[in-house]
């Protein structure tokens, strides 16, 4: 009987041990405070503030200088840093993904295609960062296993209900965008994603990106250049019971305050950051996908955002 007790305590003391462990894994998403880009550059988001110190890993990306004077008024594009669910979708990617081409070359297109003076080295920022009140917009690539904080929950909704902008990209198939969906509902339990319509100003303020929106849905890179000759410009992902889908139906999903102001805009079924990031590998996919889709769209949200 003492043996039995025994053993128990010690099976006990190991369940604890190991949940304390897996709830520190949670926290700090495995990697810690370590990450690497596609390129295999180590970045540490104790030190690293900005896209400009992280080497590029595709074919290079611009630099340019806002004019004197405008410090105060320029743009800058800022992606978060942001955990992963470990049961979320396995092909949902880390916040890294596409970091830092992407960022740069979007940021380079809008100062060169519109009057916004823009911010030439971008940031990177967690959720519960006080900076983050600092600037009207943020990016979060790959979302389909987001994993909020309490923290950050919080700390979400209060900047986006005081005029804050979210562009969530890069996420396929319907187990992905559920779990952005439920976790975006933990920060605004009342409201609900509304489908964009064609119709809708985003789509027409800078480019005039025509009126069927399958033809701003852009996919990886690679797909992308054989889409000329297989005719396939979309991603499949793996869903719950193993199966595959077929993300064929591109969305442009809003979330709005009430006072009908886009807090969240989601670009579900489209892989805008490789129509930044890759622009340059490409021929094919560079006039297909980036000149034609990724660039303009991208372009109109950030213009639409920080006009209304």
């Amino acid at each position: 009987m003492q043996r039995r007790r025994f053993l128990l305590l010690i099976v006990t003391a190991l369940v604890l041990s190991a949940s304390l462990g897996y709830a520190q894994w949670r926290r700090r998403n495995s990697d810690g405070p370590i990450y690497y880009t596609e390129g295999g550059d180590m970045v540490d988001v104790r030190t690293v503030k900005t896209a400009r110190e992280i080497a590029s890993h595709s074919t290079g990306t611009p630099e340019w200088k806002y004019p004197e004077g405008f410090s105060r008024d320029v743009f800058t594009f800022v992606r978060i840093i942001r955990d992963r669910d470990p049961y979320g979708s396995p092909s949902a990617g880390s916040w890294i993904t596409d970091f830092p081409d992407s960022d740069l070359n979007l940021s380079f297109r809008l100062q060169q295609m519109t009057s916004i003076k823009v911010e030439p080295n971008g940031r990177i920022l967690r959720l519960t960062d006080p900076d983050l009140f600092r600037y009207p917009f943020f990016y979060m690539g790959e979302p389909g296993a987001l994993l909020l904080h309490e923290d950050e929950v919080a700390n979400l909704r209060r900047y986006l209900l005081n005029g804050g902008f979210l562009m969530a990209d890069d996420f396929w198939g319907e187990w992905q965008w559920d779990c952005f969906a439920e976790q975006i509902k933990r920060v605004f339990p009342d409201r609900e994603f509304v489908e964009l319509p064609m119709s809708h100003e985003i789509f027409h303020c800078v480019f005039d990106l025509g009126t069927d929106k399958s033809k701003l849905q852009t996919p990886n890179e690679r797909l992308g250049a054989n889409s000329k000759y297989t005719g396939v410009p979309w991603e499949r992902d793996v869903q719950r019971d193993g199966s595959y889908e077929e993300c064929t139906e591109m969305h442009v999903r809003a979330l709005y305050d009430d006072k009908g102001r886009i807090m969240v805009l989601a670009t579900h079924n489209c892989d805008n950051g490789d129509a930044w990031e890759r622009e340059g590998e490409d021929d094919y996919f560079f006039h297909e996908f980036s000149e034609k889709r990724g660039f303009p769209l991208g372009i109109n949200i950030i213009f639409y955002v920080m006009t209304h």
